[in-house]
């Protein structure tokens, strides 16, 4: 169960992410309260997930789903550019996620 928080606020973080980026420096309203639901929601998830889980990989997985989440999402939504090397490192970065999540860390 605590990973599953951990992956749900990975993906909140993806949004606040963005959020942050169409709020243009917290200056439109919709993208800025947006932001800050997303933010308290994946920081509050991750805050719950602690509680079972060692902070390294924990923090490290939630990190790398908001990383990846928010890359591929600017290049499919956003207009991003998509190039080879950038596509190979983000599946590096979900790998290591998924090694991480297999690591075990839960007590």
């Amino acid at each position: 169960m605590a990973w599953l928080l951990v992956i749900v606020a990975g993906l909140l973080e993806t949004g606040f992410a963005v959020c942050l980026k169409l709020s243009h420096g917290f200056s439109r309203l919709w993208p800025t309260v947006a932001f800050c639901i997303f933010a308290l929601g994946s920081f509050g998830l991750l805050t719950l997930s602690l509680r079972k889980l060692d902070v390294g990989p924990a923090y490290a997985v939630w990190t790398g789903i908001g990383a990846a989440g928010t890359a591929i999402y600017g290049m499919v939504f956003l207009g991003d550019i998509v190039s080879t090397l950038k596509i190979v490192s983000i599946s590096l970065v979900i790998l290591g996620v998924v090694g991480l999540q297999l690591s075990g860390s839960a007590h």
